[in-house]
């Protein structure tokens, strides 16, 4: 197997030092297949501590690591527009500064790009909340391109922390766009109706620090009015349709402002 292989991270003042360890290591100590590029992008001023992580890995990976360093702080899917320009193959694993990926990530989805005719590749994730060996939930997505397009319709069809791409589809598309909370689906949405072929791996390939901590970012009203912000996005693209728009819409929408201890025992149910 030699395909070359880009890694691209965005990371920003608020992240946890340990954290950004912790997935470093997953992505280059623990890896059975080691990327041939590491692109780290610093969304705007960070603190101390994670200038001095990031110094440590810098040290050790040499001329793998690619830092890009953004004066002010623009969100992640600017800073990930930025980074992806700046990857240097056309084969893009996409990682979180938080995530852990399982030894075998990248040469499973290798593998796949061999053998199949596909454009961007992901698979389950094991969502923990506080200890990685412990996993609350997991997110399971469907396997084929056909399956993924009717996925899509309803819900984000692909796990963004473990994505494998094509950088020249993404770039296709017209790459990822401000869309608070939902740049990665918007994408995948371009990229649908661009032709582009999907596919996701059946097991998890990486392990998700969210869990409900990351349910109660996703509650609350202004999360709600961001969804039907996209869902009208979708529509207006001609992705979904005006049933589906009303469908997503209200189910969404009453999911988010439910009582959070209501919302965390159906969370729980639909991902085990």
């Amino acid at each position: 197997m030699n395909l070359n292989l880009s890694v691209l991270l965005s990371i920003y003042h608020k992240e946890k030092p340990e954290y950004f360890d912790r997935a470093m290591q997953s992505i280059w100590d623990e890896q059975s297949i080691k990327p041939n590029q590491i692109v780290l992008v610093k969304d705007g001023p960070l603190t101390q501590e994670l200038e001095d992580a990031i110094s440590y890995w810098k040290e050790k990976l040499k001329g793998v690591l690619d830092i890009i360093t953004l004066e002010e702080n623009v969100g992640l899917g600017d800073a990930l527009n930025i980074g992806l320009q700046q990857c240097k193959y056309d084969l893009v694993a996409r990682m979180d500064t938080d995530d852990i990926s399982t030894s075998d990530r990248f040469k499973e989805q290798l593998a796949v790009f061999e053998k199949k005719d596909i454009d961007i590749c992901s698979s389950w994730v094991a969502e923990f909340d506080k200890d990685e060996s412990t996993t609350v939930s997991f997110r399971k997505v469907p396997e084929s391109d056909e399956e993924i397009r009717h996925f899509a319709k309803k819900r984000n069809p692909l796990n963004h922390p473990a994505v494998m791409y094509r950088k020249s589809k993404v770039v296709e598309a017209g790459g990822y766009q401000k869309m608070m909370w939902f740049e990665d689906y918007y994408l995948w949405s371009k990229m649908i109706l661009h032709g582009a072929k999907f596919y996701n791996i059946q097991e998890p390939l990486v392990h998700m620090r969210a869990g409900y901590g990351q349910l109660e970012r996703r509650s609350g009203m202004k999360y709600a009015l961001s969804e039907i912000e996209f869902q009208k996005k979708l529509l207006n693209m001609g992705f979904i349709d005006k049933g589906e728009f009303i469908r997503n819409v209200s189910l969404r929408f009453i999911s988010r402002i439910l009582p959070k201890r209501l919302v965390k025992i159906i969370y729980t149910k639909l991902r085990t």
